[in-house]
């Protein structure tokens, strides 16, 4: 199962382009922080598709931090004047959870923002700079899950009384000979 799920910051405002079928293709460029504190950021294409490629046009902007759901894949090209192969990655977009602005992580202001951000749990308050912490000029932040359901007791039925059987060892399998056995 080819699943991914990338945590980014825009860097490259979408471009929004259609196939000769009239299906809206969307592509930015994302970054996110090498594995190790010496490591230089990554990057990496993203492609949205239809709807989604519609709404990462008219919502996604460089800085905003993004939690991209999709699928990772491999595109070799040959580049014409060192006529060398090249590979490189990119993510086909399934879902975009938008996060908000690097500054602080700050959701962004529209109302449908806000209403997913609510949605998903996820607290427009939950995301402060001092909530962050600095490693070596990179930064993380932590969220808190606001707005959770709670579950209330409720004593009206007794629990039913368990009880639990011994298992016995597993024995081994008695040599019997099947008819059907064809030796070789």
């Amino acid at each position: 199962m080819n699943s991914c799920i990338l945590m980014a910051e825009v860097v490259q405002d979408p471009q929004l382009r259609y196939t000769p079928d009239n299906l809206a293709v969307a592509e930015m460029l994302v970054q996110f922080p090498g594995v190790k504190p010496d490591d230089p950021p990554a990057n990496l294409k993203v492609i949205g598709w239809g709807n989604l490629a519609t709404e990462i046009h008219e919502r996604c902007h460089r800085g905003l931090q993004v939690v991209i759901e999709g699928r990772l894949g491999m595109n070799t090209f040959e580049r014409k004047p060192e006529g060398f192969k090249e590979k490189r990655a990119e993510l086909t977009a399934q879902k975009v959870h938008y996060l908000g602005a690097t500054d602080n992580f700050a959701a962004a202001t529209t109302g449908s923002t806000t209403a997913r951000n609510q949605t998903t749990n996820i607290s427009q308050d939950s995301y402060h700079s001092s909530d962050m912490a600095n490693t070596s000029g990179r930064s993380f932040a932590t969220a808190s899950v606001t707005n959770t359901p709670t579950m209330t007791e409720v004593d009206d039925e007794p629990l039913p009384d368990v009880t639990t059987k011994s298992k016995s060892k597993p024995t081994a399998p008695v040599n019997t000979q099947d008819v059907d056995d064809i030796p070789f």
